[in-house]
């Protein structure tokens, strides 16, 4: 009895495989949500490259280059991947507003490390981290809801409605 039980354990996952794959393709929030996270890692390793290889230009230079760089690539694969709007919108226009949503984020990011540094001078370099990287994850989740609403325009975008099963 125990065999078949066992047997049928991989057949039962495998036959999940397509559903959650199915779902991850779809057009639900969830979905949406995770290939915009995934663009997002990506396109932060392209910007870690691009700023370890240019590094010999200056870390400003570098910096400007792959976040430039990183920026476009992450437009581009949201306009295509994440929410399908090649149809609906052009690479001018997605360059233009999710651009210009990615320079709030690096402005937002900038302020607050600059607040850290005068509310709290002597704060270690990992709380410095810390608040950063919770400054850019708020923004992060409200440039979903802006790219996803606003500039991408999904089809009958009602805010966060539950995923379709």
């Amino acid at each position: 009895m125990s065999t078949s039980v066992k047997a049928s354990a991989p057949s039962e996952a495998a036959s999940c495989v397509p559903r959650i794959k199915a779902r991850l393709l779809g057009e639900s929030v969830l979905a949406q949500f995770v290939r915009f996270v995934v663009v997002g890692v990506s396109s932060n390793g392209v910007y870690a490259l691009l700023f370890v290889v240019l590094a010999f230009l200056g870390p400003f230079t570098a910096n400007l280059a792959g976040v430039a760089a990183s920026t476009v690539l992450a437009n581009e694969l949201h306009r295509r991947h994440t929410f399908r709007a090649v149809g609906r919108v052009g690479w001018f226009q997605t360059q233009w507003e999710a651009g210009g949503l990615a320079l709030i984020g690096v402005g937002l990011s900038t302020a607050s490390l600059a607040a850290m540094h005068i509310l709290f001078p002597t704060a270690a370099t990992y709380v410095q981290v810390a608040v950063v990287i919770a400054v850019s994850g708020l923004f992060g989740a409200a440039r979903f809801v802006a790219l996803r609403g606003w500039v991408f325009r999904a089809p009958n975008f009602s805010g966060l409605e539950p995923a379709q099963p």
